[in-house]
């Protein structure tokens, strides 16, 4: 029903040089602007910034990088990966991501989300107790702005609006807009209502977990009186040459991060043998050779229902020249891979269904 869409995501994260010495938030960010312009240049079809406000993930303000890629493109989509609607106010989300779309000239999308990482909540002002009355109120305004004209619109979290006429309007209609969920039913639900494509955000355990949330959309689309949307999958992963190469590359740099954090949101550090697991045919990290990373975005693109994997590579410590290797063998590889692999399935399931019926 939806078309296959492949892309990548990245938060940002802070380079390293060769000999593992961390570089600057500016060269980082320099970085990212040229990952984005490789990624157009190989084939892939979005690429998406991740809002983060920390050393580690110098990026809180993406949609900047993502106009200079804009200006140096002609093809890719460019968006939020995720954007924290929370802690941001709707109207300004709006008016940023709608100029993104003049730049690109229709390319822009936004992915938006409640905020699994909290740093900007204390950052501007928010209580982390209105965690659900701020998203839900702030995403029935940008859906009001979508509309592109005067709007009127009253809540709690920010002041009323009356017949206002947000700027700058849309050029041909609304840009496509998700909502990233990482494991709420309430999400799900929130994403239908509003007529909302679904991204899964999964980063750890079985991606199968995930299908009835798929299943969860649908149906509620359905209810909702909503035309169908389509389902995506966002997940961390690295490439390389070899599945013990990217295994090699990725590892150390996956332990560090996640343990770190692990720290601040109570839950174990990774092991050796998570790693393998998470690695592995079951499990949520899209870490390998470009078959082995292919295969698995094939098989639960499938088991999922899904239409379109947004792959967020890197990893803080990695080096400007790992990322660009990856994006690189991503496109080029990766991609082709992919839709070889969905192709002869599709293929496969039509002569077994033309079979059963006698044609």
């Amino acid at each position: 029903m939806f078309p296959l869409v492949l892309g990548l995501d990245t938060f940002g994260d802070l380079i390293h040089d060769e000999s593992g010495r961390s570089l600057s938030h500016a060269e980082t960010i320099r970085s990212v602007v040229e990952q984005g312009v490789l990624a157009d240049r190989v084939g892939v079809d979005f690429f998406g910034i991740g809002e983060h406000h920390t050393g580690d993930f110098p990026m809180p303000a993406g949609d900047v990088a993502l106009a200079a890629i804009a200006a140096r493109t002609s093809r890719i989509h460019l968006g939020s990966a995720v954007v924290v609607l929370s802690s941001d106010d709707p109207v300004r989300v709006f008016q940023r991501y709608s100029t993104l779309n003049a730049i690109s000239k229709g390319r822009a999308e936004v992915i938006l989300g409640r905020g699994s990482s909290i740093e900007s909540f204390p950052l501007f002002g928010y209580d982390l107790g209105d965690y659900e009355r701020l998203f839900e109120e702030k995403t029935n305004l940008f859906a009001e702005l979508l509309k592109d004209g005067p709007v009127t619109w009253q809540g709690t979290t920010r002041a009323a609006l009356i017949e206002q006429d947000v700027v700058p309007h849309l050029e041909s209609g609304p840009f496509p807009v998700w909502v990233g969920v990482g494991g709420s039913p309430e999400s799900v639900i929130r994403a239908a209502r509003y007529g909302f494509s679904l991204m899964l955000a999964i980063i750890g355990g079985p991606p199968a977990r995930f299908a009835p949330f798929s299943q969860l959309f649908q149906e509620a689309l359905q209810q909702f009186g909503q035309p169908a949307r389509p389902v995506g999958v966002h997940a961390p992963g690295h490439i390389a040459e070899s599945d013990e190469q990217a295994q090699d590359e990725f590892w150390p740099h996956w332990q560090e991060t996640v343990t770190r954090i692990g720290k601040q949101r109570g839950f174990r550090p990774p092991t050796r043998e998570s790693f393998a697991f998470d690695v592995g045919p079951e499990g949520a990290l899209y870490v390998g050779s470009p078959e082995t990373v292919a295969q698995k975005i094939a098989t639960n693109l499938e088991d999922l229902g899904a239409s379109r994997f947004d792959l967020k590579f890197g990893m803080p410590g990695l080096t400007h020249e790992q990322l660009m290797s990856t994006i690189e063998l991503y496109g080029n590889q990766v991609i082709p891979r992919v839709r070889e692999l969905l192709a002869a399935e599709t293929a496969a399931t039509s002569e077994t269904v033309a079979a059963g019926t006698g044609r």
